[in-house]
């Protein structure tokens, strides 16, 4: 079973969903599900899901660098390669679509990163934010670029 929350955060409103206390899913306002979850959510506020809530909190308060949840990423084993990538960026720092596909060794694959960055299914958490284009311009978010720099900023990367 798939539980879901909603919470108000600075940054707008953010869905976040669970699945044997494992995060899979965090996504904004715009969406009103989980993008690839299954029919099968139930909407409640679980015990992990106001953990995950609160260490969001503090993270988009600026008091928490790091999170301490567990995390399910669906998908392929090219996209959960990726996003195992994102996680190893340190807060405050970004890397280039380049930098990611030479570190988990697609040197060439450097549009198949951004697609991965873009079907990101925890988004924040899975930091897909510190991604930029290889000349530092700000490049695709699903929260908008607006948010990529609000976040970038918060992390004192930009």
């Amino acid at each position: 079973m798939i539980y879901t929350t909603f919470i108000e955060t600075k940054i707008g409103r953010i869905g976040i969903a669970e699945e044997d206390q494992f995060l899979t899913h965090l996504f904004f306002q715009q969406k009103k599900s989980p993008v690839g979850a299954p029919d099968s959510i139930t909407e409640r506020c679980t015990p992990f899901l106001r953990e995950v809530a609160q260490e969001l909190k503090e993270y988009l308060n600026g008091q928490r660098k790091e999170f301490n949840l567990s995390l399910k990423l669906h998908g392929t084993d090219f996209q959960r390669s990726v996003w195992e990538a994102l996680l190893t960026i340190p807060y405050g720092k970004t890397r280039s679509y380049r930098d990611i596909a030479e570190q988990i060794g697609k040197a060439k694959a450097c549009r198949a990163v951004g697609m991965a960055n873009h079907w990101n299914p925890i988004a924040i958490i899975v930091p897909c934010h510190r991604v930029i284009g290889a000349d530092g311009s700000l490049t695709g978010f699903g929260g908008g670029l607006a948010l990529k720099q609000q976040l970038l900023e918060l992390e004192g990367s930009r």
